[in-house]
């Protein structure tokens, strides 16, 4: 671990551009475990993309709800046929291990079923009868052309969760997967394409952070889909300042607490930490980042986090036996996240378990831990990776504030504590996800996901998608006209 100590970066991990790019055209896709090229492409030409889109949405959207609802499940019974390639495919492509991208890809296939009971509930027709006034009916309508920008740490499952809903609204669909994984999303489109929705509905456009920019600003977009960091999310958003009346919808990351209070089941509760700070290697948006522990219990709780950390196996998707984190994505990622442990360690931090790279040449990482509590200034920024800060505290009402010590407001979870503890924590945490003795990682299918401050833009995908994918339509309606003016006639 070499090198200078360096202020973490700030929270772009997650979609900065590492593919190659050869002779300023093709994008390249490689291996994070070996190396290794796995994909090769040309960037989308922007204008045509968009052009395509608008001229096939009309008769997209004129269909019938059943029939795109249908076409969907078809769409879920291909990635089914395929589901064995794709998983093998994510894991090669983002580095995570086999048995993490098989449960990527049964997500894939549950947020169908998920997306069309949540459109019938969320965008549900409703009319208000009157003998006199007629009838008042809520409708809803789709967009038009929507573009969805995919990150790389769920290259499948995260784009999935904004194209379904959308495409089950009856918008023409854009997708611009991470240019770190566009082999995972060629996959993805091919199996919406099989299943009889046309390549002009939902299109696969490659390409990089140009590209990206170009989809954001184009005149032919209704809307902006977008999962990634911070600021990309900002960037978007200030692009789009002076077009309110473009749809834009941010799911970012975040700086998420988990809290650990009295509990005589330490052993458990360290399983759930660990579970939240290093599942996907710390490459996912809900991943924990803090455990503030009550100072009371810190000594035996960080002997039992530590030791089950220790025990985690860091190793390529297909080895044996079975890691329980992979790689970094590339060694940008990895590069950054050592600076970023170096930076805390010479600012006040005390290692409790050092971040470990085996090979310079491979973005592998070690889980890490850090007590943070003796930091002046803790750096408020998303490390997209497996390092988690340990901050320790006096009572109840400091941890909620140290939780909330944070511009972003993604997930947070007590571990502990009594029911009466949970209650304030629910009510005082600013998050859009609060949990009580679960992970931080993994949201529920049937809940919204998203979060406030810098996580998100009060548009929560998940079940929630539904309500940013159409939009409400009042219209008062009589089947005749019948109407007098009573006052203010000669």
């Amino acid at each position: 671990m070499g090198g200078t100590a360096t202020r973490p970066a700030q929270d772009a991990t997650r979609d900065q551009e590492t593919t190659e790019t050869v002779n300023n055209a093709d994008i390249v896709s490689h291996e994070p475990a070996t190396g290794a090229e796995i994909w090769r492409g040309k960037p989308c030409n922007v204008d045509e993309v968009v052009d395509r889109a608008r001229r096939a949405w009309p008769n997209w959207a004129a269909l019938p709800l059943a029939t795109r609802i249908e076409l969907l499940r078809r769409f879920a019974n291909e990635v089914r046929k395929d589901a064995d390639r794709l998983a093998v495919t994510i894991a090669r492509e983002v580095g995570k291990p086999l048995w993490e991208a098989r449960a990527e890809v049964e997500n894939v296939i549950a947020k169908v079923e998920v997306s069309i009971r949540a459109y019938a509930e969320r965008t549900s027709q409703r009319k208000l009868d009157s003998a006199l006034q007629g009838t008042m009916a809520v409708r809803h309508k789709p967009h038009g052309v929507l573009v969805v920008l995919g990150p790389y740490n769920l290259p499948a499952h995260l784009p999935n969760a904004h194209i379904v809903p959308a495409l089950i609204a009856g918008n023409a669909v854009i997708f611009k997967p991470s240019e770190k994984a566009p082999a995972t999303g060629e996959m993805l489109a091919r199996c919406f394409h099989r299943a009889g929705i046309s390549a002009s509905v939902m299109q696969l456009a490659v390409g990089g952070p140009l590209e990206g920019q170009d989809f954001v600003a184009h005149g032919g977009v209704d809307g902006v889909l977008f999962t990634g960091s911070a600021n990309t999310g900002i960037s978007i958003n200030r692009r789009l300042a002076a077009r309110p009346d473009k749809l834009v919808a941010l799911e970012m990351g975040g700086n998420n607490p988990i809290v650990l209070w009295d509990t005589p089941k330490l052993t458990d509760a360290a399983a759930l930490i660990v579970q939240s700070a290093f599942a996907g290697a710390g490459q996912r948006c809900t991943a924990a980042r803090r455990l503030i522990v009550k100072g009371a219990i810190y000594d035996a709780a960080i002997a039992e986090v530590k030791a089950l950390a220790d025990r985690l196996i860091v190793g390529a998707p297909f080895d044996e036996p079975a890691p329980f984190m992979g790689p970094m994505i590339d060694n940008m990622a990895a590069d950054g996240l050592t600076e970023s442990f170096l930076y805390l360690l010479s600012n006040g931090g005390k290692a409790i378990k050092h971040l470990v790279r085996p090979d310079d040449a491979l973005p592998f990482l070690s889980p890490a831990i850090i007590d943070t509590t003796a930091m002046k200034d803790r750096p408020d920024v998303e490390l997209f990776g497996p390092i988690l800060q340990v901050i320790r505290v006096d009572d109840f009402d400091e941890a909620i504030a140290e939780a909330n010590n944070t511009r972003f407001g993604l997930a947070a979870s007590l571990v502990g504590g009594s029911p009466q503890d949970y209650n304030r924590f629910w009510a005082n945490v600013r998050a859009g996800i609060v949990n009580w003795n679960r992970t931080t990682t993994g949201p529920s299918h049937a809940a919204p996901m998203g979060g406030i401050g810098l996580s998100g833009n009060h548009r929560p995908s998940g079940y929630y998608a539904a309500d940013y994918c159409a939009y409400p339509v009042a219209s008062g309606e009589m089947e005749q006209p019948r109407a007098v003016i009573g006052v203010g006639l000669k």
